[in-house]
């Protein structure tokens, strides 16, 4: 095996300053609506203010992708954790639902300029064989994040409507400290000399510029995984954003939806320990199939007027299977992608996530002020169900052709549709 890095120090350390990132905007999202309640908006704002937090990234992920396919992934990393503590400080100081967006998507354009340096890092510096299992345990940061920054947000933010607006800005201000913990942990992360052999990034004398964006989304298993990708995140955001408005109307205290939301990340978590024996057992094509069906039948499910324990039970499950798609829609993505553009690949991925972002709050908060706050969650569910029809589509049309340019030298290796299709 070609070992491309000594030892996995790195993703380690990379893992770790993820769970900074990811805790302090996991943090701040919730913090952020209930600020934006406080200062008189209502459900139709709140998503407004949600999908702004994705409308910078999603003009900036293209270029940084490009920049990154050209140069070194590691200078976006403190880059982004400056963006996220200056956006979600600022939120915090915001007196108007229009400072709110800004710094929204202030905080939103660092989270992605992390991101993108953290998955070109991961793609460039695994072999392709461990792709799956090194971006699994990438993603088990952002859900540690995600199980830890609700909880602090809960805790913060008082229930009590006279002291919303004091208590979410504390949270928000906690949240920008938090962030400021990943740089201490983002050294060495990078190792500059190239590794030998085949791998789907740049970095191996590929020109990236050379290939169009047209061209890696026509490259079959790209626009499939990103779909994927896009159905999966934006699940698991609007959860983030109008749970707490479902609290609020249902008297749920800002406490006990934090713990709601760290329970679906920990079943998030706990279904990345035990991808690589699912993937084992069903194969990658099945296995993000069913995570999709589930986790579209169990978001329709939310829109029921369920209790709080019953809340708890479908979370867990819905984090369990939600926990799928982001890191194998990653592997799918990269390992699609032509030679020399992994990186670009990655950051269409992000275009569509942040697409996602933008398009599915504001659906979300003009089905909320039409119908209420349980439409959305049945919006959720027909969008996870379109992604498990289109994550059997490989399976139905055939193994997707190589990527122009991928085998570059006889090898006993298994081509890239071989391995997307899971073990043996």
């Amino acid at each position: 095996m070609d070992i491309r890095e000594p030892g996995r120090g790195w993703l380690l350390r990379l893992v770790i300053a993820f769970t900074f990132a990811q805790a302090a905007v996991s943090m701040a999202r919730p913090a952020v609506s209930y600020r934006a309640l406080a200062l008189g908006a209502d459900a139709r704002a709140v998503g407004v203010i949600a999908g702004v937090y994705a409308l910078l990234p999603l003009f900036a992920a293209v270029p940084l992708g490009r920049r990154t396919d050209h140069g070194r992934c590691a200078p976006l990393l403190p880059v982004g954790v400056a963006l996220i503590a200056t956006g979600c400080a600022l939120s915090g100081r915001a007196g108007s639902l229009v400072e709110m967006a800004v710094w929204s998507g202030v905080m939103g354009l660092g989270h992605l300029s992390f991101v993108i340096g953290a998955q070109s890092l991961v793609a460039r510096q695994s072999a392709p064989e461990d792709q799956d299992r090194n971006f699994g345990h990438f993603t088990i940061g952002a859900s540690l994040g995600q199980l830890i920054g609700p909880v602090a947000a809960g805790l913060v933010v008082s229930e009590h409507a006279d002291a919303l607006a004091r208590t979410s800005a504390a949270a928000l201000f906690g949240s920008a400290a938090v962030a400021a913990f990943a740089v201490t942990s983002l050294w060495c992360v990078e190792h500059r000399a190239p590794a030998k052999g085949p791998r789907p990034s740049s970095a191996d004398g590929a020109r990236p510029g050379r290939v169009s964006v047209g061209g890696i989304l026509r490259t079959r298993g790209v626009a499939s995984g990103i779909f994927i990708s896009l159905a999966v995140l934006s699940a698991t955001d609007i959860l983030t954003a109008y749970l707490p408005v479902v609290g609020e109307q249902r008297s749920i205290a800002p406490a006990v939806i934090g713990l709601l939301l760290s329970l679906r990340a920990a079943a998030t978590v706990a279904c990345r320990l035990v991808m690589t024996p699912m993937i084992r057992l069903m194969g990658r094509t099945a296995l993000m199939a069913t995570s999709c069906l589930g986790a579209g039948l169990l978001c329709a499910a939310l829109a029921l007027p369920l209790p709080a324990w019953a809340l708890g039970l479908l979370l867990a499950a819905l984090g369990f299977c939600l926990g799928v798609g982001q890191p194998l829609s990653m592997t799918t993505v990269v390992q699609a992608a032509p030679d020399g553009a992994g990186s670009t690949a990655l950051a269409l991925r992000l275009t569509g996530n942040r697409l996602g972002q933008v398009a599915a709050p504001a659906s979300a908060g003009l089905l909320a002020g039409l119908a209420g706050t349980a439409a959305p969650f049945v919006m959720l569910g027909v969008l996870l169900l379109l992604s498990a029809g289109v994550a059997l589509r490989p399976a139905r049309h055939g193994a997707p052709p190589e990527a122009p340019g991928r085998r570059t030298e006889p090898s006993a290796e298994p081509r890239p549709a071989e391995r997307r299709t899971g073990p043996g």
